[in-house]
């Protein structure tokens, strides 16, 4: 047998031990590997809140959504982008950015470490958009192996956190009638941020003596005077203070959180995994959002790095279908507090998902995210 007859016999061989080792080629084209079917579909979709919403720089009675649904072997994973006007997204952002991801080219869709780093390149920001696609993936993939990603991740169920409704800047009359709708939590989130925020704790405790979370918003700007709320508030039976100052004063949040009787937990300060490091010794505590940290994936790296500094986590939200506060309520046995009411503060919900039962998050045994499409 000639050199030239063993080399090509060798090669042919090893060829054919290679093919039978690749699990995505197509045997009758050699030249091809399977490709990802997963389909992605997004539409707009407007969220109707159930009363006007004030934070300490804006009022709102609507939030543009946008909801996001990838196919593959007959499952639907369902995804979503809330996107409060504040925030700079909006449908016309996100329909811009979707249109750009192309799920078909990753091969497994299982590997979320390599495809939602290439979802994130394709732009910067747009972290609603981004999310929606990467909770639409956690819901196809634990559809998929039959499993609720709480029950993945190892979590128990029965250690969810109770969760906080929340309270927007208002009339007296209107914080009298939301406190009194809230009557099945056992704490409430208080917006301020403006020069009603005493008005606000005062009336609330002419109703209940629950205890109050507050949320300022960035909404003071000298840190001598949010020093005196802060003491203030430490009188009226308040638990922690978010965001007390604008996101750009880390200086002057610093020397807050020094002399703060309460604890204070960042909220826009906190965007994403590399700002969590940052702000240690800033704040006490974290607020993780979805919306913000571009999903689930990134939400779950951002809980064990805040623990592993010693800081306090807690989830929030935007006003949400139960699409997403399903998403982010996989996550709810890890933290400490709970921010998860978006859904019940709008009319027009999409799904059907975890729910609050006496005011606890309370998670279901369904696969994936947890959630079914209403009819």
């Amino acid at each position: 047998m000639s050199i030239n007859r063993r080399s090509f016999l060798r090669n042919a061989a090893l060829a054919g031990a290679a093919a039978a080792f690749a699990p995505h080629r197509l045997f009758s084209h050699p030249n091809h590997y399977l490709v990802n079917d997963m389909k992605l579909r997004f539409y707009p979709y407007t969220l109707e809140l159930k009363h006007t919403f004030t934070i300490a720089n804006f009022s709102r009675t609507t939030t543009p959504d946008m909801m996001v649904e990838v196919e593959k072997d007959g499952i639907i994973g369902y995804g979503e982008a809330s996107m409060p006007p504040y925030l700079g997204e909006s449908q016309e952002t996100a329909s811009a950015f979707l249109g750009k991801v192309d799920l078909s080219k990753f091969p497994d869709p299982f590997q979320f470490e390599e495809i939602m780093p290439a979802i994130d390149a394709i732009a910067p920001g747009n972290p609603a958009a981004k999310a929606a696609v990467d909770i639409a993936l956690h819901d196809w993939a634990g559809k998929k192996m039959g499993q609720p990603w709480y029950r993945i991740w190892g979590l128990n169920p029965a250690k969810t956190p109770v969760t906080s409704f929340t309270i927007g800047i208002d009339t007296e009359d209107v914080v009298r009638q939301k406190t009194k709708e809230a009557d099945i939590y056992k704490i409430l989130k208080v917006k301020l941020g403006r020069d009603t925020d005493k008005m606000m704790i005062e009336t609330i405790r002419q109703v209940t003596d629950k205890p109050i979370t507050t949320d300022a918003n960035q909404g003071w700007k000298n840190r001598d005077e949010a020093l005196k709320m802060i003491e203030w508030l430490a009188t009226k039976g308040v638990v922690f203070v978010e965001q007390p100052m604008p996101k750009e004063q880390l200086d002057d949040i610093a020397w807050l959180h020094e002399r703060s009787p309460l604890p204070l937990m960042g909220d826009e300060s906190v965007q994403r995994l590399a700002d969590v490091k940052k702000v240690q010794g800033v704040f006490d505590g974290i607020n993780i959002k979805l919306m913000k940290c571009t999903g689930i994936r990134e939400a779950y790296k951002m809980i064990i790095l805040a623990r592993a500094l010693g800081m306090k986590v807690m989830l929030g939200c935007m006003t949400e279908t139960s699409c997403a506060i399903s998403a982010a309520a996989q996550l709810s046995p890890l933290v400490d507090w709970a921010d998860l009411d978006g859904a019940v503060l709008i009319k027009n919900d999409l799904f059907d998902g975890s729910t609050i039962v006496d005011g606890k998050v309370t998670l279901n045994d369904r696969p994936g995210i947890g959630v079914i499409k209403k009819k």
